[in-house]
């Protein structure tokens, strides 16, 4: 029985296609557990001008490099009507280091003022096509994908940025401009699938 889990893991894996840009937001009515002990789904996160959609966790070195980060887009942009959340779908680990209890420490640790989210089946990561920790997928207010990939070029040190990826997608899209740079390549730990 395990094998045949794994092989199906695997091959959903293998085949699940990352969302094209373009592409309307899947599953928008999947509930899951957010740090408040409320279920949240996208539709109640999204806001007036868009949704920033972060799989995210609790342990990767990439994310923890990142996530200040995450602080300031939230602080600068939720204010303009956009709707952030974080997404944790490391179900191997929701009984340890990604357990709903760690995820509330954590995100009081950083000072998250966002909701962070289980999701739980790894639904979402696998209805997106997201591998990594952090995988970033902006959606406007439509929802509609106008960007996915990394938060900017330098992981290691915010202030050594040359492309602020994010950013720029997020400001062109309040902007109503094309999308700049609308893809790149999202870098990080491997999503834990169960």
């Amino acid at each position: 029985m395990k094998y045949i889990s794994l092989m199906l893991i695997l091959f959903s894996l293998l085949f699940s296609k990352e969302l094209e840009i373009g592409s309307r937001m899947p599953l928008d009515d999947h509930k899951m557990l957010d740090i408040s002990g409320k279920l949240l789904t996208l539709s109640d996160i999204r806001s007036n001008n868009g949704t920033l959609v972060i799989f995210s966790c609790n342990t990767c070195p990439w994310v923890i490099r990142w996530e200040d980060r995450y602080k300031t887009i939230a602080d600068k942009y939720r204010s303009k009507g956009i709707g952030i959340v974080a997404v944790n779908s490391n179900e191997a680990r929701f009984n340890s280091d990604d357990s709903i209890e760690e995820m509330i420490l954590h995100a009081k640790d950083k000072g998250y003022k966002f909701p962070y989210v289980q999701d739980l089946g790894s639904k979402l990561a696998y209805a997106f096509g997201a591998t990594k920790t952090p995988h970033i997928y902006l959606f406007d207010e439509k929802n509609i994908l106008l960007y996915r990939g990394a938060i900017d070029d330098n992981a290691k040190d915010a202030s050594n940025v040359e492309k602020t990826y994010l950013a720029d997608a997020i400001d062109a899209m309040l902007s109503k401009k094309p999308i700049p740079i609308a893809t790149t390549k999202a870098l990080g730990c491997s999503i834990k699938f169960k």
